[in-house]
């Protein structure tokens, strides 16, 4: 390789002098070049990739193959400016949706008591959210001017909830004989949970589910959004109908058949417009939903935020029926009869017309007396509007109440909608600890995506997928099941089902600056939509579907399994039922993925292997082997078979995640570019110490005697603006562990001791 020798002779002799004088020869590794920056590469230099990237440490390694060639391999490790500025995007989006929520609430007018108590419990609850949203987005706002980076030992900064823990990229670009360059990607960060709440009482599965309240009735924001629309539609086409009502009335007394069939013409469309604004099938359910809501809470009562304790919750709201009148079974048919009697009320009104209007088609043979035409006429006229003014009543008596009962139902949507998202969630603090978690997650997933858009931008079949089955994200965790560990997994469950409701969209960027090309975030909870900007020269290249905003909807697993010390003891004593579950629904999700896509895109590149792998997948699963690290290896496996998002976690992403990270590239060289088995073990082993170097480097190790051969450090790489705390196999002391499960055998053991000595004593005593 040519470029691999002008390496070899020009810098590598360098290297060595410099070396030489630092470390025994026993102690040289393959590198060839430590800390070489992105701009070795021109495609590195790409607008996109100087946005999306910064603070990059590399290191180059030369490995013999098994056909004595020469593998060229580089390792990258990035930070990047996502880990504030997506959380400061989430923030403002949370900040302007229960903004909007209240006045949402507000725009609904005079309610029952119970419903203004439900109201205020949404006001206050999004107050309490906005206001402490806001302080944490100030406080972004200061620490992002001077950073891009989150330290592990800022994971419990009550500021910086919503950023994820040491993010950061570790890509290997390996370049051999038969190819011009493949790059293999992972994203690392601490496992998105939230630290400073902590997990006394559980993750978010736990609180969650004691917190929410699952007998609320659900309305989606598409449901809420057209309750609101029919709350418009009643407020303009009630006044123009009873408007029209009573021109009808003024009109009779002229006694003008033809003005009367015109207002007669306005009013019956107009009324038509009203049934058809809100005749709505939505109406009709949300109608059975408050009796069935009243039939719930007939005898409770609620305490809500103001104080109010209101009884009998569903009932006396305007348009429906009090205690009283409430019947044990709701009669679904109502809603239809009220429309009846509309239609009846105006069908009279029109019969009537036509009946006034015959007498004036009649000719008369002899011209009437002036006197008595006068007479004739003013008693017409009184006979007209006699005759229509008890039909034009009903008929504005059944709109009303047809007004009322689609005033209330819309009004219990809106309300029920608004609950779903705010107070049915739980606290507020559950709720921030839900939002925060989730903006941890989305930081690592949109920096994963973004770099694997980059790669796949010439790749046809790639950008055919996004938009046909979407994007597959593979989170992999290390997070043993016990402890406080244990919290972290519920938590970080919640995360990665969240992100399921999230997109991607691709836009054209206005500039290349790096600014304009940082993805922004836009939609409501549970509907984001993350916008991934491209420079305009490489936006004109991209398929139709995804130039026209097509949605690319994310698809995302978690496989976890623990593998350190605490996982034993979880193993042997403790509970990982949690894990399993997680492994087997991932696993579900997975096969379903695949199988998608092998049914739309079946000549895709990759798909061929991806039976024979999730069976072999499954067949892990089924083992239920202790610290099984081969359900993580086929499910990578996987994900790069179908040019998925790789993330790997543990609790900071320092020592398990580094490890993992080393091996699965290490066995990515073996078994797609032939490493050879003797260089195997040399290739882990200093890949392993590139991180204890990086770490040592960066401030991370103060043990004493630890030091790594040829590195002095005091140096810090230039460019590097924040420490990178990535601790791995660093020898540490022994430590003496009390686990509570032999603490409690021991003194149990104790305690039936001190029973037999007691009733010794007793029995010597009395004898």
């Amino acid at each position: 390789m040519d470029a691999a020798m002008e390496v070899e002779e020009e810098q590598v002799p360098r290297l060595q002098m410099e070396n030489d004088d630092k470390t025994p020869s026993e102690q040289k590794y393959p590198a060839l070049c430590d800390f070489l920056h992105a701009s070795v590469h021109d495609r590195e230099n790409s607008p996109m990739m100087r946005a999306a990237l910064c603070a990059q440490v590399c290191k180059l390694y030369r490995f013999q193959t098994e056909d004595q060639r020469w593998l060229l391999v580089r390792e990258q490790m990035s930070e990047t400016p996502l880990s504030f500025s997506l959380p400061k995007h989430l923030l403002s989006k949370l900040i302007q949706e229960h903004t909007d929520r209240i006045q949402e609430v507000k725009e609904l007018g005079d309610l029952s008591p119970h419903w203004d108590g439900l109201r205020h419990d949404v006001i206050s609850h999004c107050h309490h959210l906005i206001g402490c949203y806001q302080e944490t987005l100030a406080e972004l706002d200061k620490l992002s001017a001077s950073l891009c980076f989150k330290a592990s030992g800022s994971k419990s900064d009550r500021h910086l909830q919503f950023v994820p823990t040491n993010l950061h990229s570790q890509r290997m670009e390996v370049t051999d004989p038969d190819s011009s360059g493949v790059w293999y990607d992972v994203i690392t960060f601490g496992a998105p949970a939230d630290h400073h709440q902590a997990f006394k009482h559980g993750g978010l599965s736990r609180l969650l589910s004691k917190h929410t309240n699952p007998s609320s009735v659900f309305y989606s924001q598409d449901e809420s959004s057209r309750a609101r629309e029919l709350l418009a539609s009643v407020a303009q086409l009630q006044p123009l109908v009873f408007g029209l009502s009573e021109e009808l009335l003024s009109v009779s007394l002229d006694v003008n058949a033809g003005r009367l069939q015109k207002v007669l013409d306005s009013l019956i469309q107009q009324t038509q417009q009203f049934v058809h604004a809100l005749k709505d099938e939505l109406v009709r359910s949300a109608l059975l939903a408050i009796h069935d809501e009243y039939t719930a809470t007939c005898d409770s009562s609620h305490a809500h935020s103001n104080g109010l304790i209101c009884e009998n919750a569903a009932a006396n709201q305007e348009g429906l029926p009090s205690s009283g009148q409430q019947d044990s079974e709701y009669d679904e048919e109502e809603w239809d009869r009220v429309w009846a009697n509309v239609a009846k009320g105006l069908n009279c009104i029109i019969a009537m017309v036509d009946r006034l209007d015959r007498p004036q088609e009649v000719t008369s043979p002899e011209p009437p007396d002036t006197n008595s035409q006068n007479i004739a006429s003013s008693s017409s006229s009184s006979c007209w509007q006699e005759q229509l003014l008890p039909l034009v009543l009903t008929l504005r008596d059944c709109v009303r109440e047809a007004v009322n009962k689609a005033r209330a139902a819309m009004t219990f949507v809106v309300l029920q909608g608004a609950l779903s998202t705010t107070a049915n969630q739980g606290p507020p603090h559950v709720v921030q600890r839900r939002h925060a978690v989730f903006s941890q997650a989305l930081s690592a997933v949109v920096f994963g995506f973004m770099l694997k858009l980059h790669e796949g931008l010439k790749d046809q079949q790639f950008l055919l997928q996004l938009h046909t089955v979407g994007i597959l994200v593979q989170l992999e965790g290390l997070l043993s099941t016990y402890g406080d560990e244990l919290g972290m997994l519920e938590d970080m469950e919640q995360s990665v089902t969240d992100l399921r409701g999230a997109a991607f969209t691709i836009t054209e960027a206005k500039t290349q600056q790096p600014e304009d090309l940082l993805p922004t975030i836009r939609g409501t909870w549970g509907r984001f939509v993350v916008e991934v900007p491209l420079p305009p020269e490489t936006f004109g290249l991209l398929p139709r579907e995804l130039k026209d905003g097509c949605l690319i909807q994310v698809d995302a697993v978690l496989f976890n399994i623990g593998i350190n010390q605490q996982q034993s003891l979880a193993e042997r004593f403790g509970d990982v039922s949690l894990q399993d579950r997680l492994n087997h629904q991932s696993s579900e999700r997975l096969k379903a993925y695949c199988s998608s896509l092998m049914d739309r895109l079946p000549n895709i590149d990759g798909v061929q292997s991806l039976p024979d792998l999730l069976s072999s997948l499954d067949s892990s699963l089924e083992a239920r082997r202790r610290k099984n690290v081969e359900v993580l290896w086929i499910a990578a496996t996987v994900c790069r078979q179908v040019n998925g998002v790789r993330l790997t976690s543990c609790k900071s992403a320092k020592d398990r995640t580094a490890m993992s990270v080393t091996l699965e590239q290490c066995l990515l060289l073996q078994q797609r570019h032939k490493l050879s088995q003797q260089s195997f073990s040399s290739a882990l082993d200093s890949m392993r110490r590139s991180r204890v170097s990086w770490g040592q480097m960066l401030g991370c190790y103060a043990q004493p005697g630890l030091t790594v051969s040829g590195l002095d450090t005091e140096w810090r790489p230039p460019g590097l603006r924040s420490l990178w705390p990535l601790q791995c196999l660093a020898p540490k002391a022994p430590r003496w562990h009390l686990y509570p499960v032999a603490f409690l055998l021991v003194t149990s053991h104790l305690l039936v001791l001190w029973l037999i000595l007691s009733l010794v004593i007793l029995l010597a005593k009395y004898q």
